[in-house]
């Protein structure tokens, strides 16, 4: 679910301006998953750029607090979302840890890491979501420590049924800036794509898995 219209079509301009977000039908990638894929993410190139960095932390900050009331932390999923959640905390006011994919291999073997305390209420930060499975293990974990997670908000998600379910089952709630949706109405809308690309785009969403497997394609992590 996405915060408001507004919001999701100016951050997904926001977005196409900067090519966070690139679209390419006709010459697809290929994402870590091996999947081909017309469009890829990267909203990390956001933290190069402070007027729109400003504009995500400020959107992010006053919409997670009028959903979920404002939590004791904020917390970030490593690596993509450190650094907006750490944005996001430090506009708040709060505290702010990031969770790894795993516990660290040596040391004190973390795998949250800043202060967390049982029973504090967290708000999750990131920055992409697919099919959710990541973004849900870092919530597993804040769990696992005794944190109250009050749910979940992302830049940007692909809108897949899977992480639709994903996070059903994790009875997690998810808000996020912008989505696929309005991302296509609006690239349409500014020419960054003809009617007939986005009916591409659209196709592929219904089944990104095997979609156009036979494509050349520009290969990207």
């Amino acid at each position: 679910m996405i915060f408001n219209k507004d919001t999701a079509q100016k951050t997904a301009e926001l977005l196409l301006q900067i090519n966070a977000i690139k679209l390419n039908p006709k010459n697809p990638f290929t994402w870590a998953s091996g999947w081909k894929s017309p469009i890829y993410c990267d909203n990390r190139i956001t933290l190069s750029f402070p007027p729109i960095r400003n504009y995500i932390r400020e959107e992010f900050s006053k919409n997670l607090e009028k959903q979920f009331g404002k939590p004791d932390v904020i917390a970030g999923v490593a690596t993509g979302a450190i650094g907006i959640g750490m944005l996001v905390a430090e506009y708040m006011g709060l505290p702010f840890v990031y969770v790894r994919p795993e516990p660290k291999k040596h040391g004190r073997q973390n795998q949250i890491e800043g202060f967390l305390q049982k029973g504090q209420n967290v708000v999750v930060v990131e920055d992409l979501i697919s099919t959710g499975n990541s973004s849900l293990m870092a919530v597993e974990a804040l769990k696992e420590a005794g944190a109250n997670v009050k749910g979940m908000v992302a830049i940007f998600t692909y809108g897949f049924d899977v992480a639709t379910e994903n996070f059903k089952k994790a009875n997690i709630d998810l808000l996020t800036l912008s989505n696929y949706e309005n991302l296509l109405e609006l690239a349409v809308a500014k020419r960054y794509i003809t009617e007939e690309e986005q009916e591409t785009l659209k196709v592929w969403s219904k089944s990104p898995s095997t979609w156009n497997v036979e494509s050349d394609s520009t290969s990207v992590k």
